[in-house]
């Protein structure tokens, strides 16, 4: 196993219980992809680049080694690489939240790498097994949990969809479990969750930025950005205008922004990934291809993201600079 000095905890976590960490999780956390060289490789300079200069944003935590960062075509000699790259590059700045899955043994043994090289909170994706019946699924969570002392936060997406009462009970089992991100996008639903629940866990939204008016309308804390590789203060009005209320401001950004580059995400399956990486070359930034199963973007599409990213031009402005002028 790869061994990595641990960096001293960020100003957030420092003798912080795991519920007072988690209520502090407001507004937008950090996105960052993972960069791959031409061969397919990790480009970590890229990567302490990128996160340096996203760091300078007032992210509530940034997140390495998460879905747009590609945790599942990572080794977990990677994993542990992008996550004490990302701490170091952080630099206390804000806490680094590192994801782990695929079953419960890698999961544990992730989870387990990334608190060694610096995370303070875990980031539990889906496991590999789509038909997992409930008390599987709980077990998966459970060990993760147990793994480490850190705060646990349950993504969940795809084939881990839960009940109200589902999130209850797997609150009451795993003690380390903190804070929820919804990935399915039904506000409906997790409205329900949030109702059922209650403040025992944090409430995040993690479906996407053209998910924003919807989960601040039903009353998350936070929401995860891919947008904020490529336009951070972008992220941070979203969420501000959602979190205010002001969704005629929200819209506004939503129509110029969000929707155009949504649109073109959803012209090719997996492209959510491929489509920020185009775009952060488009803008100067390091990022290079996406690892298969996913798919590059297209020449046409290609073509279209850089004129869009003339667009959010706009929004490239330094960190210091006044968010209202936007």
């Amino acid at each position: 196993m790869l061994r990595v000095k641990k960096k001293s905890q960020s100003l957030y976590t420092e003798h912080v219980t795991p519920r007072a960490f988690a209520s502090r999780l407001r507004g937008v956390f950090g996105f960052p992809v993972t960069p791959f060289r031409r061969d397919l490789s990790l480009d970590l300079d890229a990567l302490a680049r990128n996160v340096d200069e996203m760091a300078a944003y007032p992210f509530c935590a940034m997140v390495a080694a998460g879905g747009t960062g590609e945790m599942y075509s990572l080794s977990m000699e990677e994993i542990e690489l992008v996550v004490a790259t990302t701490v170091r590059a952080v630099n206390g700045r804000m806490p680094v939240v590192a994801g782990t899955g695929f079953n419960a043994s890698i999961g544990v043994e992730i989870a387990q790498r990334v608190e060694k090289a610096g995370a303070e909170c875990i980031l539990a994706l889906p496991p590999y097994y789509s038909e997992a019946p409930e008390e599987g699924l709980f077990a998966y969570y459970e060990a993760i949990g147990a793994a480490t002392p850190l705060p646990l936060v349950v993504y969940s997406r795809g084939w881990a969809a839960f009940t109200p009462e589902m999130v209850a009970r797997l609150a009451e089992r795993v003690p380390t479990l903190v804070a929820w991100k919804d990935g399915q996008g039904d506000v409906r639903k997790y409205q329900r969750i949030m109702s059922h629940n209650g403040g025992r866990l944090a409430w995040l939204g993690g479906l996407g930025d053209d998910c924003v008016p919807g989960y601040f309308a039903i009353g998350v804390q936070a929401y995860t950005s891919s947008i904020s590789n490529i336009a951070p203060r972008l992220s941070l009005a979203l969420a501000e205008a959602g979190a205010g209320g002001d969704f005629v401001r929200l819209n506004k950004l939503m129509e110029r922004y969000v929707h155009p580059l949504y649109a073109i995400r959803e012209r090719s399956r997996g492209y959510e990934v491929a489509v920020m990486k185009e775009a952060m070359e488009a803008l100067g930034m390091p990022a290079g291809p996406v690892r298969p199963p996913l798919m590059n973007c297209r020449s046409k599409d290609v073509e279209d993201i850089r004129k869009l990213m003339q667009v959010y031009e706009e929004f490239r402005v330094p960190a210091g600079a006044a968010l209202r002028n936007q």
